[in-house]
């Protein structure tokens, strides 16, 4: 059978989701979890690949088993046998036309940027740092240039290995609360670096060392080398991926980041 389920961690002490022969995995601590309480070896698909530091609250994976186990079994037998900072959230049986990856309709990261001029201990590695005042107004005005379908090679990493540059932005939005601003965006899918690239660009604008179209003027470039850094990932969220409302997958609850916007 095969089987979904969601999936939240702290990214900071894994060099991301992938499995690495030489480097700690979010990945290779769920597949041995997993394969535990299967009694055989299990693998798994996600929606979306994190990077190194990068969190998410809402990822889903799905993987196939012939090991018969009730959907408790897995989850909390999972959860036993993972480290604090990884866990499922559920677990549902799904058809085998269900797949993690490639029936996600959209993705939903947030870049959480703490806007303060000291440090904060609680949340240095869940948060990207900013001393200088952000213009909120002018980065949300800036992210609506970006909104649609376009050509986002000025917005990917050099080594990014997708076929094409296309995406499809359905909605981004810049808010602060108190000392915190948030960048959120949802794409029908994303490139290597996109949302790192893109927050690195309205974070120039925010401290008004560019214009506000220039999140437009860099994407029509289609030059990476014509954009801003690339911002830490320690701020970085994986929300939730959009499935069909049929296959009955649980949504994540968007503010459960204990005190973040």
């Amino acid at each position: 059978m095969r089987l979904a389920a969601g999936l939240e961690y702290d990214g900071s002490a894994y060099a991301g989701w992938q499995a690495q022969d030489h480097a700690r995995a979010v990945q290779t601590e769920v597949e041995a979890a997993l394969s535990r309480v299967a009694d055989q070896p299990v693998k798994t698909t996600c929606a979306g690949r994190t990077d190194a530091g990068v969190h998410a609250l809402g990822q889903v994976i799905h993987f196939d088993t012939g090991a018969q186990r009730a959907v408790d079994a897995w989850l909390f037998g999972a959860n036993s046998h993972l480290p604090p900072d990884i866990s499922l959230r559920w677990v549902r049986e799904v058809p085998q036309e269900f797949h993690a990856r490639y029936s996600a309709r959209s993705r939903r990261y947030r870049y959480v940027i703490h806007n303060s001029r000291s440090r904060s201990g609680l949340f240095a590695r869940r948060a990207s740092w900013c001393t200088h005042p952000l213009d909120v107004e002018r980065m949300h005005e800036a992210a609506q240039h970006l909104l649609g379908e376009h050509d986002f090679s000025a917005y990917r990493a050099a080594e990014c290995q997708s076929r094409t540059p296309m995406r499809r932005i359905l909605e981004m939005f810049v808010a602060r609360r108190g000392e915190w601003v948030v960048i959120e965006i949802e794409a029908n899918a994303f490139l290597h670096h996109m949302v790192r690239n893109i927050a690195g660009v309205l974070i120039a604008i925010g401290r008004r060392q560019q214009p506000v179209d220039w999140t437009r003027t860099v994407l029509e470039g289609r030059d990476r080398r014509l954009g801003g850094v690339t911002v830490d990932p320690d701020g970085l969220y994986f929300l939730r991926a959009r499935y069909d409302a049929a296959f009955g997958l649980p949504e994540p609850e968007l503010n459960g980041l204990s005190l973040l916007p």
